[in-house]
């Protein structure tokens, strides 16, 4: 089953549509002068009651497993992650910017499961500085990760932002990754209209969306049940974590 994550929750009701329509995660901003960006204060409360009301809904409204909680940070601190992770009760935290390019030292001191993006450029043709445009390096870098026990994520390379592009790579890439037997979660560009083509193409173990389930800046709920819906529809990942 392919999974799925919604990010960029904003409210309290956003995130409760994500579990009913039945997405895997949903995720909280932390990244300084980002548009959805929470305060810690906010973020703690909407995810207290967010929690708490599954614990209800799980046998009211049949929900069958609650979302996880990622929250997203991008050249933070160690100190400052961790701080969040425990005053906010976050289950993973999405490292988006270029923490441990070097090794894997920064993500072993986080206090939560990883998710760590790597960025590609939007086609090979056209290689960017930071961007895993090469094959090899880029299998290199999520077969490292992998084995360390993160997740990854896949997400286009614009200049100036750490995810949340809202942008389109060369999924050819991510594909022959695919067929290599590596997982990973597919992000940039995605919305209900072409969710399932993605992962019919790539299969990929997850999908991640934003602005793909956005109206007017803020979440659309029929935009967030059609993009798991149709992602469920276009299904053809297996596989565990």
């Amino acid at each position: 089953m392919t999974r799925v994550k919604i990010c960029g929750i904003q409210r309290l009701a956003d995130a409760q549509v994500a579990a009913q329509a039945g997405a895997d995660f949903i995720g909280l901003v932390f990244v300084p002068e980002r548009r959805r960006r929470l305060e810690l204060e906010e973020a703690r409360d909407l995810i207290s009651q967010f929690k708490a009301g599954l614990r209800d809904r799980v046998l009211k409204d049949s929900v069958e497993k609650p979302p996880q909680v990622v929250g997203l940070f991008a050249d933070q601190t160690l100190a400052e992650i961790n701080r969040t992770i425990d005053f906010c009760g976050l289950d993973l935290v999405q490292l988006c910017g270029q923490e441990s390019h070097e090794s894997l030292d920064y993500c072993r001191q986080v206090r939560a499961k990883v998710i760590k993006v790597l960025h590609v450029a939007a086609s090979t043709d056209a290689p960017a500085p930071d961007a895993e445009n090469d094959l090899s390096r880029l299998e290199y870098r999520v077969q490292t990760y992998r084995q360390a026990g993160h997740l990854v994520t896949l997400d286009r390379l614009v200049a100036g932002l750490q995810g949340g592009t809202g942008q389109s790579f060369d999924w050819g890439l991510a594909a022959q990754l695919s067929k290599k037997g590596h997982q990973f979660l597919l992000a940039g560009g995605l919305d209900s209209q072409n969710v399932a083509q993605a992962i019919a193409r790539v299969q990929p173990w997850g999908v991640d969306v934003s602005s793909g389930v956005e109206t007017d800046g803020g979440k659309d709920p029929e935009k967030i049940k059609a993009f798991v819906r149709n992602a469920r529809g276009g299904d053809g990942s297996t596989g565990s974590p």
